[in-house]
């Protein structure tokens, strides 16, 4: 139990790390961990006029793959349905939107890559 809690903890620093890169990038932040029966999305953000739907992978060391590589087609499909299930109840049927990926990797001198439409979608 402890081991759990002691990743959510390390989930949400990363989580932070990663919205405070992303402010400083000019994005708006919406809102942070939605999450719905579809799945959940780490954060919701605005660039300009698109809204941008955020994963967020942290990862110590690549040695059993890239955080990128852990956004399985399986995770993506959850994120999709969880944004189609956020644009609905807010009713923003007709925004743009996009979906990213930000991934912190190492300790210390961490590594931070910020891939956009990171995947593609058509929401509906």
């Amino acid at each position: 139990m402890k081991s759990l809690l002691r990743g959510r903890k390390k989930g949400d620093a990363a989580e932070q790390r990663a919205q405070h890169y992303l402010e400083r990038q000019g994005l708006r932040t919406l809102q942070r961990n939605y999450s719905c029966r579809a799945g959940e999305i780490d954060i919701i953000m605005l660039d300009r006029d698109t809204l941008v739907f955020v994963e967020v992978r942290y990862r110590r060391q690549n040695r059993f793959g890239s955080a990128a590589e852990s956004v399985t087609t399986s995770k993506q499909k959850k994120i999709i349905r969880a944004a189609s299930h956020w644009l609905h109840s807010q009713n923003r049927h007709n925004t743009p939107c996009r979906f990213d990926v930000l991934t912190l990797t190492g300790e210390g001198e961490e590594q931070i890559e910020w891939i956009t439409n990171a995947f593609q979608q058509e929401l509906v």
